[in-house]
C-alpha cells in the first residue's frame, strides 16, 4: 500500500535545524527569548512577558565530554549535554536565550544550575516535591509570582492580569489541539506512528510563530483523520499488532533506538505518557477571568506527575488510564542512565502494568552509541511475546 505523508511533517521532524535560523532572525528583530528544561516552565507566564519560549535539554552525546571536565561522569547524560552545548556555545538555542528557567526537579539539575548561572542569565523556580495540595500549591503560587517579578526587573516590563489571561486561553487551545495527536493512536489501527507523533511534539518547540505552527498542526491532524478513514492510513489493519504505549524522560534524544525500532520490529507505539505526555496536554488551566490568573497557572502545573514528587499516586492512577483508554498490550519504560527518580519509580509502574495485565519493559541508555544491538533484540522479543500472545487469544 502507498502511503503518503501529511505535507506538514517534514516542517516537524526537521524543526529543531531550521530553529536555527529562526532564532538567529528573531534576536536580529530585536526579539527576547526564553531557555527552559521542563513541563514545570510556564508557558503562560513567558507569553504574556513577552518573550519566545525555547527548549534547552541536551539531546546529543556530542558536548557531553566538554561538560565532563566540569560535571561527573555517573550524571545523567541530559544535563551534562544540556551543560555541554551551553560551555562550548555550540547550541544556538542556548546562546541567543536572554534568560534561563531552571525547575528544582532533580539534585542534579539543581547543582548544574550553578555553574550554568556563571554562563547565562538565569531564573529559578523551586519546586514542591509533596503531593499535599494546598501547602504545595501555597508555596508553588508564591513561586511563580515570584517568577513573574524576576522576568518583569530584568525586561523592565509589566505583566498584567489581562496579558496572563490572554496567554492561558491560547496556551489551552494549543494544549486541546495537541491532545488530539496523542489522541490518533486510539484507533486501531493507529491514525499516526508514534515516531510520527513524537517528531511533532518534539519540533513543535522550535516553530515561533504560534498561528502558523497551529495551523500547520491542523492541516496535520485534518489530514491524518481524512487518509484513515480513506484505509490510508499509515499502518495495515492487523488485529494481533501490539499497541504500546511509551513513558520516561529525555525520549527524544533515545528515539531511533528505541520508539523508532520498535514500530520498525511489527509494534505500534499508542501514546506517550509521562511529563510531556497525553495528560499534560489534556490538564488545561481554568479560564474563569474573576479568579487570580497565578492561582489558576500554579493549578495546573502542579499536577505535573513528575517522578520527583513523593508518593507519585497520580501518576499511577494515570497510567491506568491511558493504558485502559487506548487499548494498550504492552509499556515500553524508558529511563536515562543515572536518572534515579524515574529508575526507581519504574517498580511501581511495572505494579502497575501487572494489576493491568500487560506486560512492561524496562529500557535504560544514554546518548551514546553502541547498545543499538542489545535494545533491539530486547524490543524484538517484547514484540513478538505480546503478538504471540494476541493470536492465541484469537485462535480460543
Amino acid at each position: 500500500m502507498s502511503i503518503s505523508l501529511p505535507e506538514h511533517f517534514e516542517d516537524f521532524s526537521a524543526a529543531q535545524q531550521k530553529g536555527f535560523l529562526a532564532i538567529k532572525e528573531l534576536k536580529e528583530q530585536g526579539k527576547q527569548v526564553c531557555g527552559s528544561f521542563c513541563q514545570y516552565t510556564p508557558a503562560e507566564i513567558i507569553m504574556a512577558a513577552g518573550l519566545y519560549q525555547v527548549g534547552l535539554c541536551g539531546r546529543s552525546h556530542l558536548p557531553i565530554k566538554t561538560a565532563e571536565t566540569q560535571l561527573p561522569a555517573n550524571l545523567c547524560p541530559l544535563i551534562k549535554a544540556s551543560y555541554g552545548h551551553a560551555l562550548e556555545q555550540s547550541c544556538p538555542y542556548a546562546y541567543f536565550s536572554d534568560v534561563v528557567v531552571g525547575e528544582t526537579t532533580c539534585d542534579g539539575k539543581k547543582k548544574m544550575y550553578e555553574l550554568l548561572s556563571e554562563l547565562k542569565p538565569m531564573q529559578i523556580i523551586h519546586l514542591p516535591n509533596l503531593p499535599d495540595y494546598e501547602r504545595s500549591l501555597e508555596m508553588w503560587t508564591e513561586e511563580l509570582r515570584a517568577f513573574t517579578r524576576g522576568l518583569e526587573q530584568k525586561f523592565n516590563i509589566t505583566i498584567t492580569d489581562d496579558m496572563l489571561n490572554e496567554a492561558i486561553e491560547w496556551c489551552n487551545k494549543e494544549r486541546v489541539q495537541t491532545a488530539r495527536i496523542y489522541e490518533l493512536g486510539k484507533y486501531d489501527p493507529p491514525a499516526i506512528t508514534g515516531w510520527n507523533m513524537s517528531n511533532i511534539m518534539e519540533g513543535e518547540q522550535y516553530l515561533f510563530d504560534r498561528e502558523e505552527k497551529y495551523q500547520k498542526l491542523q492541516n496535520i491532524l485534518d489530514q491524518c483523520e481524512a487518509d484513515w478513514h480513506a484505509g490510508k492510513g499509515p499502518f495495515e489493519p492487523d488485529p494481533c499488532r501490539p499497541r504500546i504505549i511509551v513513558s520516561g524522560s529525555g525520549l527524544a534524544a533515545v528515539g531511533h533506538k528505541t520508539i523508532k525500532t520498535l514500530e520498525e520490529l511489527g509494534g505500534c507505539i499508542v501514546c506517550y505518557e509521562g511529563c510531556s505526555g497525553i495528560s499534560s496536554r489534556r490538564r488545561l488551566i481554568d479560564e474563569d477571568r474573576s479568579r487570580d490568573p497565578m492561582v489558576r497557572i500554579a493549578e495546573k502545573y502542579i499536577e505535573v506527575p513528575c517522578a520527583v514528587v513523593s508518593p507519585n499516586t497520580r501518576r499511577m492512577q494515570q497510567i491506568e488510564d491511558t493504558i485502559d483508554e487506548w487499548k494498550a498490550d504492552g509499556y515500553l519504560a524508558l529511563t536515562l542512565h543515572s536518572c534515579n527518580p524515574f529508575a526507581i519509580e519504574t517498580e511501581n509502574v511495572r505494579r502497575v502494568c501487572e494489576k493491568k495485565g500487560i506486560p512492561m519493559i524496562h529500557v535504560s541508555t544514554d546518548f551514546t552509541p553502541g547498545d543499538e544491538g542489545q535494545i533491539r533484540t530486547r524490543l524484538q522479543a517484547f514484540v513478538e511475546m505480546i503478538r504471540a500472545k494476541k493470536e492465541a487469544k484469537a485462535h480460543e
